[in-house]
């Protein structure tokens, strides 16, 4: 990996552009992990796919992430 960065959190994971912009990282080599107020099938194919998702928003869920991806939507 070229980046410091390792590990990426992003809140509102099941969303559309959320959800493409972390499997595109997910398929670079990038750990992610992501929370949402309710399970879909985006949040579904992230966790198959190796992201661990969580259902509802913790502080505690960005524990160890390097960067917090946050939506305005």
């Amino acid at each position: 990996m070229k980046h410091k960065v390792s590990h990426i959190h992003f809140v509102g994971i099941g969303g559309s552009g959320m959800s493409g912009i972390a499997e595109v990282l997910l398929t670079l080599g990038y750990r992610i992990s992501g929370s949402d107020l309710s399970e879909n099938a985006a949040t579904r194919r992230l966790a198959a796919l190796g992201a661990v998702v969580r259902i509802g928003h913790d502080a505690a869920n960005v524990a160890g992430s390097n960067a917090v991806v946050v939506s305005s939507a």
